[in-house]
């Protein structure tokens, strides 16, 4: 999705596929049905492609050319898909140098899905699938793989141990041959094992720090705090927006007197405080602002016009800044979807998509070109870029690259190339580039309304 793939991947590259389990039928059906609304049908079709390989190549390289050839589309293109793979966790990715002038070698580890119970009983998956689909759609899709279970309680268990059925071999039969029996796997083989998908959150994503600087240890002990109470902390207060002072109450309020914190009723506090502060409304990342943590100018007054907008955009969340540019407009649905689903699928930050918002808006008429969108956005994912300055600085950086990306979205659309002029842009970016080709379009008029917006947004007025 980028030109910058060609510092890490180029065609000549070779691959070769392995899995950490067994793929089968039900794997195929929860990504076609649960994984696909999350990820597009083009990174499915890049696993369909990496599982057909593991079965087809039995462990042999290939060059990422025969993939395109496979796929049918560009080596950017299968590079920004694998991210979204990995990003969800259905894809580890190696690399092995041989020189500067030498192909990589990729290894492409493949992870079978979710089960469909652990999709189901995953907040963060199960509630953007529910966004996605619809709530009738989701409960079709919820039912469609639940099956009939007799409740055990009303039975008399009769099951054999296997003591009971297999008679134990005397030790000493047992140890004359083993040694002979007893082959050592050949190198680089390994038993076919399972592990499913998992994904990982940035510990950034949650202030665990000022979460237990108010928590008492008598209330709350450390070992209650497991890996796995943490880590469904840190998906809750992502997909609910709650701060680490509200969770601190959440926790609190399940713990029992053993000092063990049930997640299942974790989640359920996180549900109905969100359905307190919103009303009922399913959570939407579009409605985040920048955690606090990654503000920059949180505590500082700003002197200087970069640094009033950096705080305004640290400060907004991005549905609420695509509100303020159209002028108190309502955004559209389809422009809310290309946000949600840059800061679902890339894990940007809300202050970082506020940034990459105006960008765009500024070198696209005024629109959100969802190509161009994601080509940044994955661009900044990569990089790993975590606040409003760092979005700036890289903008500013890669200027010449975006605009060429911007206008390979005019190539084909016009034939004749007008002349372009130079205009202000964005005082942030202090750079020369040309101007869309749209000469009716003003970039410095429409930095001034844009900026005109959020002076009153933020003065309330």
């Amino acid at each position: 999705m980028m030109r910058h793939h060609w510092k890490e991947l180029i065609a000549v590259d070779r691959y070769v596929v392995q899995s950490r389990g067994a793929l089968h039928e039900l794997d195929r059906q929860v990504l076609t049905l649960l994984y696909q609304p999350l990820i597009g049908h083009r990174a499915l079709a890049l696993y369909m492609t990496l599982w057909g390989d593991w079965e087809l190549l039995s462990g042999q390289e290939a060059t990422h050319r025969r993939l395109m050839e496979l796929m049918q589309c560009s080596l950017p293109d299968i590079y920004g898909e694998r991210l979204k793979l990995e990003g969800i966790g259905l894809l580890n990715t190696y690399v092995r140098a041989f020189g500067d002038d030498e192909p990589k070698l990729f290894l492409y580890e493949l992870r079978p899905p979710m089960t469909p119970e652990q999709f189901f009983r995953d907040e963060m998956l199960s509630t953007f699938l529910q966004r996605q689909v619809g709530r009738h759609l989701f409960a079709q899709l919820s039912d469609f793989f639940a099956r009939p279970m007799e409740d055990v309680a009303r039975f008399t268990p009769v099951t054999r141990s296997f003591s009971d059925v297999f008679a134990a071999v005397p030790a000493e039969r047992m140890v004359s041959r083993f040694s002979e029996e007893q082959r050592p796997l050949n190198e680089g083989k390994a038993h076919v094992g399972r592990e499913e998908a998992s994904y990982a959150l940035d510990d950034e994503v949650f202030d665990f720090e000022l979460f237990f600087a108010g928590l008492s240890k008598q209330l709350v002990p450390r070992r209650a705090m497991t890996a796995k109470v943490k880590e469904a902390i840190k998906k809750l207060a992502f997909l609910y927006g709650i701060p680490p002072l509200e969770m601190q109450k959440l926790v609190l309020g399940v713990i029992d007197p053993s000092y063990h914190i049930d997640i299942d009723a974790l989640r359920q506090a996180a549900r109905e405080w969100y359905e307190l502060e919103h009303g009922g409304v399913s959570p939407r990342l579009v409605e985040r602002v920048q955690p606090l943590a990654y503000r920059t100018m949180e505590n500082a007054n700003p002197r200087t016009k970069e640094e009033q907008l950096v705080k305004q955009l640290e400060t907004i969340s991005p549905r609420q800044l695509l509100k303020e540019i159209a002028g108190g407009a309502e955004p559209s649905l389809a422009d809310l979807q290309l946000i949600e689903d840059i800061m679902f699928q890339q894990q940007l930050l809300p202050g970082v998509v506020n940034v990459l918002i105006y960008y765009v808006m500024l070198r696209t008429n005024m629109k959100l070109s969802k190509k161009y969108v994601e080509k940044i956005a994955s661009h900044w994912a990569r990089k790993k870029v975590k606040t409003v300055k760092e979005a700036m600085e890289l903008a500013k950086e890669e200027a010449k690259t975006y605009q060429s990306w911007a206008n390979e979205k005019e190539k084909g659309t016009k034939t004749v190339r007008k002349v372009v002029r130079t205009e202000m842009v964005p005082d942030w970016l202090k750079m020369d580039y040309s101007e869309p080709e749209d000469d009716d379009f003003d970039v410095e008029q429409a930095r001034k309304e844009i900026e005109e917006r959020l002076k009153k947004y933020r003065d309330g007025s």
